[in-house]
């Protein structure tokens, strides 16, 4: 698992946002179009029919963020290890991205979780909504697009790239 700009990569699937896991909401670039994960959103729409693939609710990395961030797991830390039963409270979950896709049959608006507590830096932002729409190009884009994230993805190991690493990896993708 890897992030690069607002995708997260795991083996070779490729999502907006944070994987979803259970019932959590998601989005999945998939070959066969863009998937609709998690309780009140499941579906399928075929990349023949996406026109336009967009994000909103971003949140742009800064200095409070992170030390919000920073703040949340010292916290946690503290009450796990005064707590051995846990703090008795259940974590609330992280905030949410909307993407919009939009069909030959009209506008969705999707949810997916934001996968970096401290946020997103803007240039990341900017490549990915690039990159989204780039998708939407015609199927021979977005194949060879989609190919290289998942490819990338499944030769990666360990943890996500520094800045400049994911924002060339951006960069190239989008071509």
């Amino acid at each position: 698992m890897a992030m690069a700009g607002l995708f997260w990569i795991a083996g070779g699937d490729v999502y907006v946002g944070a994987k979803p896991s259970g019932p959590a909401p998601g989005v999945r670039l998939a070959p066969e179009g863009v998937v609709a994960l998690g309780d009140g959103q499941s579906g399928l729409f075929p990349w023949e029919d996406v026109r336009a693939l967009t994000v909103a609710d971003v949140p742009v990395r800064s200095l409070v963020r992170k030390a919000r961030a920073v703040k949340d797991v010292a916290l946690e830390t503290v009450l796990n290890l005064a707590l051995p039963n846990g703090p008795g409270f259940v974590d609330k979950a992280p905030p949410l991205m909307t993407v919009h896709v939009e069909t030959t049959a009209g506008a969705r608006e999707l949810s997916a979780f934001v996968a970096a507590a401290a946020g997103y830096p803007p240039a990341e932002i900017e490549l990915s909504r690039t990159l989204l729409s780039r998708l939407t190009e015609g199927g021979a884009t977005m194949a060879t697009t989609l190919a290289a994230m998942s490819d990338w993805g499944r030769s990666w190991e360990g943890r996500s790239p520094r800045g400049p690493e994911r924002e060339a990896l951006l960069r190239k993708w989008a071509g």
